[in-house]
């Protein structure tokens, strides 16, 4: 018989946990076991781990970046979690990395596996909800990529169907582990910098010829908003819970561009403003964040180098993994004593292998789910409201 997790929902929703309010039960900081891949000896790299213990069968839907990138390296991270079965149409790409995992053309014939407990849904944006519902239906626990789904009816269907069903659904929003904003988040809790009266996150590239990939092709859930933006605006809604209120301008600037590639968002909470940017025509980036209260103010430039770690076939649990360099540790300015202070603060390690000891915590022990299906319907929300606003050049009000 399956066993089944604590129910969509768990954890998060209901305002706790935000910048001034008490701790929430699920935490990035919170300490993580893992396994340390192919190269410190794992069964298979990617699946078995604890002796005696009982795993989740793991079926990942889409092989292209995320996939292969983020998602199956860290479910192989985790002694809990088994990969079991990948539905990808190239088979050969995925036996090159994962030589022991078998491979099917759909994710209906994964979903036939009785072996597959979790599905965790990489596929294109337009794909997420029916790929997740399917997977809902057929009684599976349920990861998705971010953004959750297109439309905030669809994520509202979801999480219904995942309540009524009893199933954990969770979306993988993985830059809530990133060192930069791991800091950024335990400075503000913290109240270094008292009362919080701006917070400025950007995410900006030098891209001057639009990719090739669906991400930059016009359509549902493509762009930078969909994108990059999905990162920031979960970030601040981690921090400080839904606005009262957005503005936005979000458009393409690069000539070739099909879909948005520039994005300014405005969120309004009463006298605290959130400014959220992205562009893909920036060749000096400035600073990452910059958070000023009436006590004091961070500054932190560069960003995580998790992805990038994954990409060249590091591992969680390899030396130095998640670590900043000292040259770009973020910068404290405060009043102390009567004194002014300015001091470099230490990052905090990145960890996005908590992500899924989190999952297979909350799926074997009923644990809290991080980044719960409420809260990235949230970020969705914000984003419709965010496409209204720049296309009617108004301020948005969210009820």
């Amino acid at each position: 018989m399956r066993q089944r997790g604590r129910a969509v929902g768990t954890g998060g929703g209901d305002g706790r946990g935000r910048a001034g309010g008490a701790a929430r039960a699920w935490h990035p900081h919170a300490v993580t076991r893992y396994n340390h891949g192919r190269r410190h000896g794992r069964r298979g790299a990617w699946g078995g781990g604890v002796a005696g213990g009982r795993e989740v069968g793991v079926g990942l839907v889409g092989y292209g970046l995320a996939g292969s990138i983020l998602h199956a390296p860290l479910v192989g991270a985790e002694p809990r979690l088994r990969l079991v079965a990948v539905a990808s149409r190239r088979p050969d790409r995925v036996h090159q990395d994962l030589p022991a995992v078998r491979v099917v053309a759909t994710p209906s014939q994964l979903l036939a596996d009785p072996g597959v407990e979790l599905v965790v849904v990489a596929a294109p944006n337009t794909a997420h909800y029916d790929l997740a519902r399917e997977a809902l239906a057929a009684g599976r626990h349920v990861v998705v990529d971010k953004p959750f789904v297109i439309r905030s009816a669809e994520a509202d269907k979801l999480i219904r169907l995942a309540g009524q069903q009893g199933l954990v659904l969770s979306v993988f929003h993985n830059r809530r582990w990133d060192d930069d904003f791991r800091t950024v988040e335990q400075v503000v809790r913290a109240g270094l910098l008292g009362r919080v009266a701006s917070y400025a996150a950007s995410y900006n590239r030098f891209l001057p010829d639009p990719a090739r990939g669906w991400r930059e092709q016009p359509g549902p859930g493509s762009g930078v908003l969909y994108d990059l933006g999905s990162h920031l605006i979960d970030q601040a809604l981690h921090l400080f819970g839904p606005p009262a209120t957005v503005m936005a301008d979000v458009r393409a600037q690069r000539p070739a561009a099909t879909a948005d590639d520039y994005l300014h968002l405005v969120l309004g909470y009463g006298a605290l403003r959130v400014i959220l940017h992205a562009g893909s025509l920036v060749r000096a980036t400035g600073p990452r964040f910059e958070v000023h209260g009436d006590r004091g103010s961070f500054v932190k430039h560069g960003i995580d180098g998790q992805e990038e770690a994954l990409r060249f076939g590091r591992r969680p649990g390899d030396p130095g993994w998640g670590r900043d360099r000292e040259d770009r540790y973020g910068t404290l300015t405060a009043d102390v004593g009567g004194l002014r202070l300015v001091a470099r603060v230490e990052t905090l390690p990145g960890s996005y292998e908590a992500y899924y000891a989190g999952i297979a915590g909350a799926i074997l022990d009923g644990g809290p789910v991080p980044v719960p299906a409420e809260e990235a319907a949230a970020t969705i929300r914000v984003i419709e409201a965010a496409m209204v606003s720049s296309s009617d050049g108004r301020v948005v009000e969210l009820g």
